[in-house]
């Protein structure tokens, strides 16, 4: 490495906050929450993981046969919804705590037997790169899906759903083992082999399929081979430099060095940290509007991004003049009811809606419906995070309502009830109840606050 990468890694700190690591699951010193409301949230979320276990042989949809990979799998809520194994759904709530170390090491090896082994093309033109990590994987016969969108594995890859898989699953994948390495200590499953390739070798091709930008390793894509930026949002169309998934590969980039640090391997190590460096003084020069907020892409859907904003600053990428005058703008979208609704959170402010008829500049579901103005308790955590920094009455308050939300609509009151709910939107639109990174998300961003 030459003397200017040297220098740059030695002023441009990169500090690794406890939520990106993702290892304590202790009850912070000074909570959002009572001590009441976050034994319920725990209890909740428990409970929740618990029913999105798929036992070997279970039967959880007619269509989908039982599941026969002789493991437990985790899908991304309880009841029918989403009958198969998420990788990303999954991926999100391991900071929960409540997957044990069998079913994080059993997830972990099918995600990665399932990569990708050689690009090809799929029936309907869309294109699966060398070292791709599926969607979701089926569990009736372990076929991975690149896609969303299908459950089959003749039909995947329609351009509606991108050229390419989505980006983000390749980075959960890193975060997955990374994970399961720092609470474990097993450091000898990166020397495993699936499939004649160790997992520490399937990191690293994972980590650079999505493609990047050559001069600061920003996820790019275009109009013309779009793929998804982040499967929250897989129904809309963004294109140009990508938040969410730089976001996403600055967090992996970080959990790369770590893992080779641990190794041994200095050169890899700071190799990543220098990618995760240059991620992180990238986003906010590329994405960052007169108000704090981050936008989505600079292409098509370059919007302000509440979901990307808030998620910069929970994993401390932001500098801290940025983080006040961001945290400050959210504080005031919150209390002039642009953010949120029963404490959850839109992907985009409703003062900041593209049109009368999309919040989305290009979106397949209508307006106020699922990701294109629905409310979501996904990022409540991140968001409450966020207002702290600056507001910590304010985030206490949208915690609150979050966890009261859950309490007046919880699931265990009888079938009529659903709550955690995928999201919905007060004009009555509700989407798929016992959502599991619902709760696991919230939850691991509460234990991570502190009083300023």
């Amino acid at each position: 490495m030459n003397f200017k990468k040297k220098a740059t890694l030695t002023l441009f700190s990169i500090a690794i906050t406890a939520s990106s690591i993702g290892q304590s699951v202790s009850t912070p010193k000074n909570p959002v929450l009572s001590d009441e409301d976050f034994k319920f949230l725990e209890t909740l979320t428990e409970t929740i993981i618990d029913s999105s276990r798929i036992y070997p042989g279970q039967k959880v949809a007619d269509q989908m046969g039982n599941n026969n990979t002789r493991i437990v799998l985790v899908k991304p809520g309880g009841r029918g919804s989403y009958p198969a194994f998420w990788i990303r759904d999954y991926a999100m709530s391991l900071e929960s705590g409540f997957i044990t170390k069998e079913e994080q090491r059993n997830m972990l090896m099918l995600t990665a037997s399932t990569q990708a082994d050689r690009t090809w093309i799929t029936k309907n033109g869309s294109m699966i790169p060398l070292g791709a990590i599926a969607d979701h994987i089926r569990m009736d016969d372990s076929l991975p899906i690149y896609f969303p969108g299908t459950y089959s594995f003749e039909e995947q890859g329609t351009p509606v759903f991108g050229m390419t898989p989505p980006y983000g699953d390749q980075f959960f994948f890193v975060h997955m083992a990374h994970y399961y390495v720092g609470t474990t200590t097993d450091l000898s499953i990166l020397d495993k082999e699936i499939n004649g390739l160790r997992l520490i070798d399937r990191l690293e091709i994972a980590f650079n399929v999505p493609p990047s930008r050559l001069d600061n390793h920003i996820v790019t894509t275009t109009d013309h081979f779009r793929g998804i930026d982040f499967g929250f949002r897989d129904v809309m169309t963004i294109t140009g430099d990508l938040c969410y998934p730089s976001i996403l590969k600055f967090k992996a980039a970080l959990e790369l060095s770590e893992l080779f640090k641990k190794r041994n391997n200095q050169e890899k190590a700071e190799k990543y940290r220098f990618i995760a460096a240059k991620i992180k003084e990238a986003i906010p020069l590329l994405f960052m509007d007169s108000r704090g907020m981050l936008k989505a892409s600079n292409g098509k859907g370059s919007q302000a991004d509440v979901w990307s904003t808030a998620l910069a600053i929970y994993y401390n990428i932001l500098s801290n003049e940025e983080t006040e005058k961001t945290s400050s703008f959210l504080s005031q979208t919150y209390e002039n009811g642009y953010l949120s609704y029963k404490g959850n959170i839109r992907h985009i402010l409703t003062t900041d809606d593209f049109s009368d008829s999309t919040a989305w500049e290009f979106s397949l579901a209508k307006k106020n419906t699922y990701q294109n103005g629905a409310y979501w308790g996904t990022p409540t955590g991140w968001v409450c995070y966020a207002i702290a920094k600056t507001n910590f009455k304010l985030a206490q308050k949208l915690a609150k309502e979050f966890i009261d939300d859950l309490r007046e609509n919880d699931f265990r009151k009888g079938l009529e009830y659903g709550a955690p709910y995928e999201c919905f939107h007060p004009s009555g639109h509700k989407q798929n109840p016992l959502y599991m990174t619902t709760v696991s998300c919230p939850l691991a961003a509460f234990r991570a606050i502190e009083k300023p």
